[in-house]
């Protein structure tokens, strides 16, 4: 897929775990971790923004765009 999630880069950099991002976002852990690991298929404008929120990024800094 071309859109690659960098969550899990940020959380590093934050170094927040998907635990307390799912706790701090209101979003079920199961549903970060599949966002987390790139498997998400959509995700919800609401979520990207509460997400960004808790980890003070933009949008760009957890979504990336590489061309098959």
């Amino acid at each position: 897929m071309p859109i690659v999630v960098n969550l899990d880069v940020v959380l590093a950099q934050r170094k927040m775990g998907v635990t307390e991002l799912s706790e701090r976002v209101g979003v079920a852990l199961p549903n970060i971790s599949i966002l987390k690991n790139g498997h998400a298929k959509a995700i919800r404008f609401s979520t990207l923004g509460a997400i960004c929120a808790v980890l003070e990024c933009q949008p760009g800094d957890l979504l990336a765009y590489e061309p098959d």
